[in-house]
């Protein structure tokens, strides 16, 4: 859930108005993010749903300017609750998507969300927040502050779409998040793609000197997964491995797991 920063940062304590603006119950989808190298699922990332299942395009198309923010701390607080019953007894770390723009002050505007947590019985350790590159253009000093931030409270944090924009090494070097997530256009064609795998690699290199892990997401095609497995890479997401399922997390079972020549 990746929406560009068009209104001022609204607090969790904020009364929400969400029910009104957005009146359908969310559901969620959840889609595995695998690690190839000892055949477990890493994490479960958290996708949002409308209450018949419709897709997330059609949820977010009735997000506005007004409702943004309290829509953000409101997916993260049903996705606690699903996950709670989806990811139980499970190991996996869940993946929340969020607008670290919406936030400007971790302490007080995620305290409903270390509440959602408690209340859910689901461990602070095991949230991973992904943060998508877009975010850090209008206030890359204060993006960098929110992911510290995250990373004191004790949560994991992910740079997602990597690659995408502007930003690039310069971000990557700022707030030096635990998680890397490549965007899909560094992703798709890898195995075709010479310049693409000598980027790649060199990101690689990059990543194992400063503990980051590296997620390759999008993944459409084995080429792809197997390439990407040859830089080092083995945290893989795509419908090639597996696509969301709705109000349930995919098993292991559920897996792809070939991706041998």
């Amino acid at each position: 859930m990746n929406i560009a920063k068009t209104a001022a940062p609204v607090c969790e304590e904020t009364v929400c108005r969400c029910a009104e603006l957005i009146p359908e119950r969310l559901r969620f989808a959840f889609q595995p993010i695998i690690d190839f190298k000892t055949r477990t699922i890493f994490a479960q990332e958290a996708l949002v749903r409308g209450a018949e299942g419709q897709s997330a395009g059609s949820v977010l198309s009735k997000v506005t300017a007004d409702n943004m923010h309290a829509f953000d701390r409101h997916c993260r607080i049903q996705a606690l609750k699903s996950a709670s019953t989806a990811l139980s007894d499970r190991p996996e770390l869940l993946s929340l998507n969020t607008m670290p723009n919406a936030v400007y002050d971790p302490a007080t505007c995620l305290r409903t969300t270390l509440a959602a947590a408690s209340a859910n019985g689901f461990p602070i350790n095991r949230i991973m927040f992904e943060m998508t590159e877009h975010e850090a253009v209008n206030d890359p000093d204060h993006f960098a502050m929110i992911v510290r931030s995250y990373k004191d409270m004790g949560f994991l944090t992910a740079l997602d779409d990597f690659g995408s924009g502007g930003a690039g090494l310069t971000l990557l070097a700022a707030v030096m998040p635990d998680i890397i997530k490549l965007d899909m256009a560094l992703v798709r064609n890898v195995h075709i793609s010479p310049v693409k795998r000598t980027i790649l690699a060199a990101m690689v290199d990059i990543c194992e000197r400063f503990d980051i892990k590296i997620i390759a997401e999008g993944i459409e095609v084995k080429a792809e997964a197997r390439a990407l497995f040859d830089l080092g890479i083995h945290l893989f997401q795509g419908y090639y491995f597996s696509k969301p399922q709705l109000d349930d997390a995919p098993a292991i079972s559920d897996i792809n797991w070939s991706i041998a020549s």
